[in-house]
């Protein structure tokens, strides 16, 4: 073949033109050896940096939310634990009334709205515990006394205030009397 020559153009005005532009050759379509091992290199890097900055976001992201709802929780614990002893004394003004009066029908419905409120929010009266065996995990012995018969001891005789629960969390422990053996 014979050496290219630079081709003659002609312009708008009619005047014969040179293509002086260079030609190219150090672009070609496969990536010299000297180059690719330093772009992958640095592609890979990027990628990873990537990589690292997305996964960071996302942890960034839920622990905020968890730290959102548990905020929320919190806050809403706080009032419903607030609200425990006023619920204690609807119960002690109802057990002073004469039942089936008009202040003990008014008390009992003020106190099932109120009552149902709270449980719409999650709150769970736990079960009485009188009877029962008495368990440090959901209940806080305020006194003991002596058991009336042998088979009582270590029960619970009374509740002096109902434990609660807001979800799977225990907000307060039923405060209980036990019985103790006549033996301590």
């Amino acid at each position: 073949m014979a050496a290219s020559k630079p081709s003659k153009k002609q312009d708008n005005h009619g005047k014969s033109k040179t293509d002086d532009a260079p030609i190219d050759q150090t672009h070609s379509a496969e990536p010299t050896e000297e180059l690719n091992p330093d772009l992958e290199a640095e592609l890979q890097e990027a990628k990873d940096q990537n990589l690292r900055l997305y996964a960071e976001f996302e942890n960034f992201r839920r622990r905020t939310a968890k730290e959102r709802l548990s905020l929320m929780m919190t806050a809403g614990e706080k009032i419903i634990t607030n609200m425990l002893p006023i619920l204690d004394d609807f119960e002690r003004a109802l057990k002073n009334l004469q039942a089936g009066s008009e202040e003990a029908k008014g008390l009992t419905l003020i106190q099932q709205k109120m009552l149902n409120t709270m449980e719409s929010q999650g709150l769970k009266r736990m079960e009485s515990s009188i009877g029962k065996i008495f368990d440090v995990e959901s209940m806080e012995a305020i006194t003991q006394i002596p058991a009336p018969k042998a088979a009582d001891a270590g029960k619970v005789l009374d509740e002096v205030e109902a434990g609660y629960e807001l979800g799977d969390l225990i907000i307060r422990y039923a405060k209980v009397i036990v019985a103790q053996s006549a033996k301590s």
